[in-house]
Formats: C-alpha cells, structure tokens, sequence
C-alpha cells in the first residue's frame, strides 16, 4: 500500500530570493532608529606577579655510570583576571530603522490594496520621489512593516 503525505508549509512575511513586486503607489513610511543610553559593566584586567619553582633535570654518562643532576629555580609569572570596576554609559538601539513603501494593486490584483512592504533605502527615497498612484515595481525585503 503506498501512501503520499502533502504538507504544505506558508510562513506570513517571508518572500523568495529576487521575488519583485509591483502596483501602484500609496504611501512611504519612514520608522526612524530609537535608542536609549543604557549601562554596562566595566573590567579591568587585574595581574598579580608570582613565582613558581620549576624542576629541571639533566643526565650526563650512560649504563651503570649514568647520572641526573635535578635542580629547581624560582621563575616569576604574573596571574591576570578580569575585575568588574563599576559600569560605562552605550547607546543601546531599541528598534532598528525602517523604510516602508505601501501599494495598492499589488501584482495586478485589484483586491489587493494598501499592502505595506518594507524596502531598502534606496528603494525608499525613489517611491518617495514619486507621486501617490504611479506604477512601481520593488524588490522589498520583507513584507509588512
């Protein structure tokens, strides 16, 4: 007996690589960068000198006359650790910068209107250039916005 499952998987605001759009133009949106002045800690790398004592040993003659001569030395070496010392002021961005394009008839359905499309800058500043019901044709990034 042979049995064939179909799965059908749709993902709401995703698009296909090189997918162009076109219609025609109903309003630009511009959502501008927030951001907030946030805090963080700060570390100082902290190093300690120390010393450890190292055994060194060397062998001189061969069989029965075979002797090790061991000795140890002092060698200085210094232990780092990173040491939280308060905290530093960033810009932390809280919604990153947006450029949108709405259209109206999009690909030709007539159904299909006010359609917000989320686009690069450039692609902003051209539909910006242009006057409301001019046809367009966009490769957005995203839709919705």
């Amino acid at each position: 007996m042979l049995m064939l499952a179909i799965v059908s998987v749709s993902a709401c605001g995703t698009k296909d690589d090189d997918e162009t759009v076109s219609g025609t133009r109903h309003d630009v949106r511009h959502v501008p960068r927030q951001t907030v002045i946030d805090r963080r800690p700060t570390f100082l790398t902290r190093c300690t000198a120390r010393t450890k004592q190292v055994k060194h040993t060397s062998t001189s003659g061969s069989g029965a006359k075979k002797k090790t001569r061991t000795w140890y030395t002092t060698e200085p070496y210094q232990d780092c650790d990173k040491v939280q010392r308060g905290t530093e002021p960033y810009v932390r961005v809280t919604q990153a910068e947006r450029w949108c394009v709405q259209l109206d008839d999009v690909n030709g359905d007539t159904g299909r209107d006010q359609v917000w499309y989320e686009v690069s800058s450039a692609v902003y500043q051209r539909a910006a250039g242009t006057e409301v019901g001019s046809k367009m044709t966009l490769l957005p990034l995203r839709s919705g916005c």
